[in-house]
């Protein structure tokens, strides 16, 4: 299907039509990336999807320690 560049405000789109949404699901958000010269748009199905469980496991503690020492300040 090919489609031609339209003007949005100051910048330039592309119309995708609805029977390719449906046939999607109708999704609201995409990743675009380019590939080998080609616009990939990958359906993001749920942003930020799993990073709850990815960073309350120990493995993502913090390797330096960050709280504020105050008392250390009147060594320097």
């Amino acid at each position: 299907m090919q489609v031609s560049l339209i003007n949005i405000g100051t910048s330039k789109g592309i119309r995708i039509p609805s029977s390719i949404l449906k046939e999607m699901d109708k999704p609201q958000s995409f990743e675009l990336r380019i590939e080998e010269g080609s616009i990939i748009l990958d359906v993001v199905e749920e942003p930020r999807k799993g990073w709850g469980d990815k960073f309350s496991d120990s493995d993502n503690a913090l390797l330096i320690d960050d709280t504020l020492d105050v008392d250390a300040w009147d060594e320097i």
